[in-house]
């Protein structure tokens, strides 16, 4: 996506139920930025360890996973499938996220997709029913849900 005329990247990591594990925003789409989200996502609580990983073709991603395994970060049969057609869980996924972006006219520094494309995504669990004990019709509710995650205040 583009961020005051520049492109930037989100990646995403969805489970095999389409449920979100974890999203990163990055100015690059290098072996840096790629091992920094593996490491977040991976860190991402209540998630088993990935057996398999579909990626795109971004060929960072094979030694950046290879990396991993040698320091017992994934397993060592976790496969990582670098065919594109097999990552259109997250690519679905990702319309919701770009529709919304592309609804508020995008973003003109890199420091406000930050702050709110992390509120995008909480909604967008919200709606499909991964804050399970939280309606999906009940915007009061809601609301003091974000206000108490992003710690914000009346």
């Amino acid at each position: 996506m583009r961020v005051a005329g520049r492109w930037t990247y989100l990646y995403r990591a969805v489970d095999s139920t389409g449920a979100t594990i974890d999203f990163f925003l990055s100015e690059t789409r290098d072996v840096f930025a790629a091992g920094s989200f593996f490491r977040k996502a991976l860190a991402a609580p209540g998630h088993p360890r990935p057996r398999v990983i579909n990626v795109d073709g971004n060929p960072s991603y094979p030694g950046v996973v290879d990396e991993l395994k040698r320091t017992h970060a994934l397993g060592q049969r976790c496969r990582c499938r670098l065919v594109p057609y097999l990552n259109n869980i997250v690519e679905q996924d990702h319309r919701a996220i770009k529709r919304r972006i592309q609804a508020s006219l995008g973003f003109r520094s890199f420091a406000s997709a930050e702050r709110t494309i992390p509120g995008y995504e909480a909604m967008h669990m919200i709606r499909k029913g991964q804050v399970r004990w939280l309606a999906k019709g009940d915007i009061a509710e809601q609301v003091r849900f974000l206000k108490y995650i992003f710690g914000l205040s009346a």
